[in-house]
């Protein structure tokens, strides 16, 4: 059983309606409606509190409804993965280069557009987006900052966290202008990466999201200090789709990235990771 009749088998057990799980869930009925109509995929239930609320106002087991979830987007992340989606949509990519440092900003552009959605484009975007989504799940439950947030963007309360529900959501692939508008805009000051080393920085608004601007940093290990591998590194690896014509130089050199403390890279990061180091774009020759 998938998720959407799970919901209307339960619903209908209880003589509840749509609109009533809608209330409970803090969304609008539209989403809920898309949710059972299958018209959207359900959330990673890692990144959203929506799976809680409907298990209590359903008077399901914890976690039953999360389980089904992760079932589901699992078989349409197999059907679809091999075949990634189109570029970045326009708005998307202009918005990304506006924010970027005025000193870098025509480089950057010019590898954009040489490589439309390639490695550069890729890692940039995921960056900010997972900026972003750290922000938005710390907020989630801060109603006031919800508010405030819904009235920078015009929207109601609902209708704010339905966007940052499926905000935390999206990736890459499927970011939309909705998702600029509502999140990357205002919450993004701007962004500077350096393309000799891809270390990265990022400056949030501080009205909204204050603090020092956030650093990210790719480190190689030293050979001589042997390590576990990172369990994304092992998952990247047992997937065939992703890794099977991996060298072991090219295996060698993923196994020595350091990451500080924090979130820990997925397999996603070093199916990335292996595209950048495979594209002559972002290397030197010996002779330069």
């Amino acid at each position: 059983m998938d998720l959407s009749l799970a919901i209307k088998k339960r619903l209908h057990e209880l003589g509840l309606e749509q609109k009533d799980l809608a209330a409970a869930a803090q969304v609008t009925n539209s989403y809920i409606s898309q949710l059972l109509t299958r018209k959207k995929l359900p959330p990673a239930p890692d990144r959203t509190d929506i799976y809680e609320k409907m298990d209590k106002f359903l008077k399901l087991s914890h976690g039953e409804l999360a389980k089904l979830a992760r079932a589901q987007r699992l078989d349409e992340y197999r059907r679809s993965y091999a075949e990634p989606q189109g570029a970045l949509l326009k708005e998307t990519r202009e918005l990304i280069l506006r924010k970027c440092a005025p000193a870098r900003q025509q480089q950057i552009r010019s590898i954009f557009e040489r490589q439309p959605f390639g490695e550069l484009e890729r890692l940039v975007t995921q960056q900010l987006l997972d900026v972003v989504s750290r922000v938005a799940r710390s907020e989630l439950d801060n109603e006031v900052w919800l508010r405030e947030v819904a009235r920078l963007s015009d929207k109601s309360f609902e209708q704010m966290r339905v966007i940052i529900l499926e905000f935390l959501d999206t990736d890459i692939f499927n970011v939309s202008n909705e998702d600029c508008t509502s999140f990357l805009d205002p919450l993004i000051a701007h962004w500077d990466i350096d393309l000799s080393t891809f270390d990265m920085e990022v400056a949030l608004n501080d009205r909204l999201a204050p603090g020092k601007p956030k650093k990210f940093a790719f480190v190689e290990k030293g050979l001589d200090s042997p390590r576990e591998d990172e369990s994304g590194l092992n998952d990247f690896l047992q997937d065939p789709m992703l890794s099977r014509d991996i060298s072991e130089e090219e295996l060698g050199f993923l196994r020595r990235l350091m990451f500080g403390a924090g979130r820990r890279p997925n397999r996603l990061f070093y199916y990335r990771a292996l595209q950048i180091l495979r594209d002559p774009l972002h290397f030197q020759s010996a002779e330069e």
